[in-house]
């Protein structure tokens, strides 16, 4: 097996007894295994200090040699650098975690500290868990219930905003322009521009289109934990849209209905869903097949 196959192996920890011998006696082993060692202590902030040439030079020039090879060094220099970049992204890329759901996919995580987070459908996570217990931080793209343990700041960072805490259950959605938290429990801190805002159990905060707005909730946890949607004053065609999505059905419905909904549909009963949003305004449906519903004003 030639250098480069056992350097390769070797990062991936994959020799065999006889490879590894063979990579031992690799001229620049010693220097392969102090870059990993290197690379390990490397954290992107602390300024790392490089060795003189001279010392370098000893190092990949063998000590039997009467002249330097200036050609083997520039190489071997050249090597090193490309396996140390390698082996910087994998051990960082080892410490981060992302996580990403699809429609009508929730998915529970729980972080090193035992906090627990609920993802909702079409939403993004990721964190880094190198120095987690001292940087409880992480990025939230779409919705997301956190039931945080007591500790450390926990920081949730977003597009349009900060939400730090302490230790608390709390919802944070950021989607379609819209950063909306909801403090179900404990206290939590909204950092937005350069302005603050502390939401107490019971209190939500929405920022839309520029404009804030804190208000009361009633609620103890998200209706989408539940299996919910909800809706307060939304035009029925935002209603059919949201049911379309999660029944993923196509709904024919009379282009002239202009009426608000306010109430609520479950998510795993289609039959149901229809009902609670075609009663209120006397309206018939009809489930046409898998896929198909035709609703009907009630005279017609």
């Amino acid at each position: 097996m030639d250098k480069e196959q056992l350097v390769k192996k070797w990062l991936r920890n994959d020799l065999s007894e006889i490879e590894s011998k063979a990579f031992n006696a690799l001229e620049d082993a010693d220097l392969y295994i102090e870059i990993i060692e290197e690379a390990q202590r490397f954290n992107g902030i602390t300024n790392s200090k490089i060795e003189s040439f001279n010392i370098l030079d000893e190092k990949l020039v063998s000590k039997k040699s009467t002249s330097v090879n200036w050609m083997k060094v520039i190489s071997s220099l050249a090597a090193i650098l490309v396996v140390g970049f390698a082996l910087f992204k994998v051990i960082n890329k080892d410490h981060i975690s992302s996580f990403k759901t699809d429609l009508a996919q929730n998915e529970i995580i729980t972080l090193p500290d035992n906090s627990i987070v609920n993802l909702n459908e079409l939403s993004q996570l990721e964190y880094d868990s190198s120095n987690w217990d001292d940087n409880r931080s992480l990025n939230l793209n779409g919705e997301a219930f956190f039931d945080v343990e007591k500790g450390k700041r926990f920081d949730v960072n977003t597009e349009f905003g900060k939400v730090s805490v302490l230790g608390t259950e709390f919802n944070v959605l950021t989607r379609d322009s819209i950063f909306k938290v909801s403090c179900y429990e404990g206290l939590v801190q909204v950092t937005y521009n350069n302005d603050k805002v502390k939401l107490p159990a019971g209190t939500e905060f929405i920022l839309s289109s520029e404009k804030a707005l804190k208000s009361n909730i009633e609620i103890t946890e998200p209706y989408w934990l539940k299996n919910m949607s909800v809706f307060e004053d939304a035009s029925f065609k935002a209603v059919v849209e949201e049911l379309e999505k999660r029944y993923k059905v196509k709904v024919q419905y009379p282009s002239d209905l202009n009426i608000k909904f306010t109430g609520a549909f479950e998510h795993n009963n289609l039959e149901n869903a229809l009902k609670s949003i075609s009663k209120p305004f006397n309206l018939t449906y009809t489930i046409q097949n898998t896929n198909e519903v035709i609703i009907k004003n009630g005279q017609n």
